[in-house]
């Protein structure tokens, strides 16, 4: 009788590990199903349904998972247009002004694109989708680290993250067909349109962080004459760097 009781004791055991197990690949494939529908959602309503339109960025922004990019237990806002903290005094932009910025960019398949503020890895993830190589600049090195092994581990295998001042752009591997910042300054870096291919353009929010802030589209021509367009006013992070503490 004890070695019957022993044998259903181990088949009730087995049996509800397997059940406990089944139930949480179920509850995963829910949130997982879930995140895809908010994410299509997202994209419908406040991106296409605003004033985006290319087909590429739409694409990109419906196959990137927004939430893999939040502070653990803030994914159910993840799918929200707003910006999240993501520490260290920092967020994660909204998703309308991801594609928007990206949009005006206008990203090609063989572009080499620098980014200017890392954070958490999302906007150089939706970049990576759209183009050649992408390198990504983080003035704090606790989230450019977090960032580069959340990329890395994701999959996105042509993004790379330095840790250093984007002030200073990434001279080793210029020219750039395309820079975004990701962060607010009173004045367009000029190693930064120095480091900007011709054809290329620029996406900087401008203005203080106490001030009204707009974002700008920088343009240089096939001869380098700069051109610029004002698109929307913004709030972003001001913008980090060694440049900061010498003025």
């Amino acid at each position: 009788m004890k070695v019957v009781s022993e044998r259903m004791r181990s088949f009730v055991v087995g049996f509800v590990f397997v059940l406990l197990l089944l139930i949480d690949c179920t509850a995963m494939l829910q949130t997982k199903e879930t995140f895809n529908q908010q994410r299509e959602e997202m994209v419908v309503q406040q991106i296409a349904g605003r004033d985006v339109t290319d087909k590429r960025v739409l694409e990109a922004m419906t196959k990137v998972p927004r939430h893999l990019f939040v502070f653990p237990g803030e994914e159910r806002y993840a799918y929200e247009d707003r910006p999240l903290p993501i520490g260290h005094g920092q967020t994660i932009s909204q998703p309308y002004i991801v594609a928007l910025m990206t949009e005006v960019a206008r990203i090609n398949k063989e572009d080499v694109v620098l980014e200017i503020g890392t954070g958490s890895g999302y906007q150089a993830a939706v970049l990576s989708v759209l183009a050649s190589q992408v390198y990504s600049i983080e003035y704090i090195e606790a989230l450019g680290r977090e960032a580069r092994e959340r990329l890395k581990s994701l999959g996105y295998n042509n993004v790379e993250v330095k840790i250093g001042d984007g002030y200073e752009g990434w001279p080793e591997h210029q020219p750039f067909d395309a820079i975004l910042v990701t962060a607010a300054i009173d004045h367009i870096p000029q190693r930064l349109i120095d480091q900007l291919k011709p054809g290329g353009r620029l996406v900087i929010p401008l203005g203080g962080e106490l001030e009204n802030q707009v974002l700008r589209v920088v343009e240089k021509d096939s001869r380098g004459v700069i051109s610029h367009q004002d698109i929307i006013p913004v709030r972003f992070v001001p913008f980090l760097g060694e440049h900061v503490k010498s003025r």
